[in-house]
């Protein structure tokens, strides 16, 4: 066996057993998962509260200090895609499909069916509602995929280091870093993304079912969604065998002129003047109580610490479980860039621009919802539909918004593979078509296999106990990333004044 294949090899033996207890004994595994992921939630909430907040405190540091400077690749790397297109990769990776089914879904779902703070249906259940969800998909979000891919960065371009998560941790556990402790750590980081990507393919595909079948009445079962998987996976590799430079970049500019008319098109034709005046609301309902909602557990209220457990403590693990597919990604098309550009496009940017796209198309759905137009009894995956159904050349939007969802779709699959690649053969910033193929071709079997068993929300809720583990790699990983800087800077302001530490040693 090739040392460099190691990961590889071990991280599918797991993947398999995971699939084959999918498909053969789901009823058990989905139980097994749902008691262990509901133990976690449960008891561990105060933790993942506390160390997504850390998250969050750490990078609006780094923003202000004077490490900000610091370039991500030597004193003369240029950045490897324009401002433009870098934000359109990372936002395609970092939430994508999420955007077009959430966007409606959650804020509506706050306000008419299960609120924040138990002000269903009311003035006030707006704000919540809209609140909340600028906090789920807000900083905290960005901020675990900023810290997982400025780490990652920062050691690859910056130190030399191979692109790997276990390399990452060489200053504090030191050679360790290359034997059995960073193969396991790799190995997690691999289960964490391949399981975060299979089960996107299987929920996508529900989703894009969903939509025809609102729209058009195409069957929603098992072999619609497998025909759309098998379409979506050759759409994806071809894009995948283009290249970086290319598929992606292409997919990603796509994604952001599509999101771009769609949203155009949604807060023109909707609740234009609602929407404006809920966005400046909400924002500053957000900011006045972002540290409340960062640290609240609702200790003796049993009805919101559960709807907590739900929702912030589900999400918050869910983008950790999703860190290091999106934090390698990030990280890869981000060299030459410094760390406080690197910040404010990574974190404050895409923070922004959810807040904007959640506003308007949960702005616009509630208000449609307040005007006597029940979108909060359809499906989550049709609420958008519904909406959309009420405004004039609702087909046209309703096309734009499948074509929008598509690809999204194959970003997130074709970023996978890419990813993928990268950490099962060592670290390589250009995987080998071989690798990318085989990646992308046991994601959609799995995600196949596991829509027939009915085992896709077993993997999902193995991904989410997955998230614990890595919680605790992604907080040494910041640790280690604050270790190097401070060494780093204390380096640079000893060279400026003479003073050569490794010549003075000699």
């Amino acid at each position: 066996m090739k040392k460099s294949l190691i990961v590889f090899y071990i991280s599918l033996a797991i993947l398999l057993s995971l699939v084959l207890m999918g498909v053969f004994i789901p009823e058990s595994l989905e139980q097994t998962t749902n008691s262990t992921q509901s133990f976690i939630t449960n008891t561990f909430g105060w933790y993942y509260l506390g160390i997504v907040s850390f998250f969050v405190f750490v990078l609006l540091y780094l923003l202000i200090s004077p490490v900000g400077k610091i370039k991500l690749g030597k004193h003369d790397d240029k950045p490897e895609f324009s401002k433009p297109t870098w934000l359109a990769m990372l936002f395609s990776a970092g939430i994508g499909i999420g955007l077009v089914f959430y966007g409606t879904f959650e804020p509506i779902s706050h306000y008419a069916i299960s609120s924040p703070t138990g002000e269903l249906g009311t003035d006030q259940g707006i704000k919540d509602a809209m609140r909340y969800t600028y906090l789920h998909y807000g900083i905290h979000a960005w901020a675990i995929y900023g810290c997982i891919a400025l780490t990652l960065a920062y050691f690859t371009f910056r130190k030399g280091e191979l692109s790997l998560i276990s390399k990452t941790l060489r200053p504090i556990i030191g050679k360790h870093a290359d034997g059995t402790v960073g193969k396991i750590i790799d190995v997690i980081a691999v289960i964490s993304t391949v399981m975060g990507v299979a089960t996107s393919l299987g929920f996508g595909a529900m989703q894009v079912n969903g939509g025809l079948s609102y729209l058009f009445e195409v069957p929603s079962n098992i072999l619609s969604q497998t025909i759309i998987i098998v379409v979506v996976t050759i759409l994806f590799l071809i894009s995948a065998l283009t290249g970086l430079g290319k598929g992606i970049k292409i997919l990603s500019n796509l994604n952001m002129g599509l999101s771009a008319l769609l949203f155009l098109s949604v807060f023109v034709f909707g609740s234009t003047l609602f929407v404006l005046n809920l966005f400046m609301d909400t924002l500053g309902s957000y900011l006045h109580n972002f540290i409340n909602m960062s640290f609240r557990t609702a200790p003796v209220d049993e009805e919101s610490r559960s709807w907590i457990n739900s929702w912030t403590i589900f999400y918050w693990s869910w983008w950790i479980a999703w860190s290091p597919f999106v934090g390698v990604f990030i990280a890869r098309v981000s060299k030459g860039r410094t760390i406080r550009e690197f910040i404010i496009y990574v974190l404050l940017t895409p923070s922004l621009i959810s807040f904007l796209w959640f506003t308007t198309f949960g702005g616009t759905a509630i208000s449609t919802e307040r005007a006597g137009f029940s979108i909060s009894t359809l499906l989550p995956e049709e609420s958008l539909f519904g909406m959309l159904e009420t405004f004039p050349f609702s087909l046209v939007f309703s096309i734009l918004a499948i074509l929008l969802i598509i690809t999204f779709f194959i970003t997130s699959a074709d970023s996978g593979t890419f990813v993928l690649g990268m950490m099962t053969t060592n670290g390589s910033q250009n995987p080998s078509n071989k690798m990318k193929v085989t990646w992308g071709i046991l994601l959609s079997i799995t995600a196949i296999a596991l829509l027939y068993s009915g085992g896709l929300l077993a993997l999902q809720n193995t991904m989410i106990i997955a998230a614990l583990p890595f919680s605790i790699i992604l907080g040494i990983m910041v640790f280690s990333l604050i270790k190097s800087l401070r060494q780093e800077r204390k380096d640079l302001m000893l060279n400026q004044l003479g003073y050569t530490p490794n010549k003075e040693k000699k």
